[in-house]
């Protein structure tokens, strides 16, 4: 390495997670998903878990997870990822292995795989993208989706005597013995992106320490699905999301296996 090498290292105020790969998202502008996957990275990077982690990818809008990180993934049935992580987990237990998946995957047609693999304490991380909408297959309404929130199955609002009440999957894991760690985190701000990659970071340790079920819930936008700009979704987000789904560690504790 020249002396101008070292120089421009040592001035390098920040660089492209190595394990994000060179290809274009296909996400919508303003999607959180991309700045989650930055994260996901950085992290795994940061802890030396390249060779070590697998990624468990479901139907929806994270199905393409593994075209944009370079680690081992699996693909998944939809809703089926916690079941496909707990039988990788149990195969391959000096791995790191963790799902990403959204609100309509994992709390609707994935809620049984979702809540019995929290209660069995499987050594995953599990990454739960909540938007509150189907972002994928035409905006329908998702088990998340808030009273009064207009999608494509509920055009004049969701109701809750016709529609049943938004699920918050997070505070239902929490009650549950086999997790560890519990967290509803976002990346609207800078602030928000630091406090998200410390919870990812978190609960990767904690699957490599073999802690119990880590359960790291993301708050994002969904700016095509919600039929809003990325500013203004981001704005909507933070009026209306954040009152149902409030930010911060719901639940901290080790479990003992």
């Amino acid at each position: 390495m020249t002396r101008e090498d070292i120089i421009k290292d040592e001035n390098k105020v920040y660089s492209r997670p190595r394990l994000l790969l060179d290809a274009t998202m296909h996400y919508c502008p303003g999607c959180s998903h991309g700045v989650v996957h930055k994260l996901v990275a950085e992290v795994l990077e940061e802890l030396g878990m390249e060779d070590t982690a697998i990624g468990v990818a479901p139907v929806g809008c994270a199905v393409f997870a593994y075209n944009y990180i370079d680690i081992d993934w699996i693909e998944a049935a939809h809703g089926r990822a916690p079941a496909v992580a707990t039988a990788v987990s149990r195969l391959q237990p000096d791995n790191v292995v963790f799902t990403y998946q959204g609100d309509g995957d994992l709390a609707a047609i994935g809620t049984a795989e979702t809540i019995h693999a929290c209660t069995r304490g499987e050594n995953i991380m599990i990454i739960f993208i909540n938007n509150g909408i189907y972002g994928m297959t035409g905006g329908q309404m998702a088990p998340t989706t808030l009273e009064g929130m207009k999608t494509s199955t509920t055009p004049y609002g969701r109701r809750a005597d016709i529609n049943g009440f938004p699920v918050k999957i997070s505070d239902i894991v929490a009650m549950l013995d086999g997790t560890c760690y519990v967290t509803r985190q976002a990346v609207h701000t800078p602030a928000a992106v630091r406090s998200a990659r410390k919870a990812i970071r978190q609960a990767l340790i904690n699957t490599r320490e073999k802690r119990g079920t880590s359960f790291v819930e993301i708050v994002s936008t969904c700016s095509s699905g919600w039929k809003l700009s990325p500013v203004k979704a981001n704005k909507w987000m933070e009026e209306n999301m954040f009152a149902k789904y409030p930010l911060g560690d719901i639940k901290n504790t080790e479990v003992k296996k």
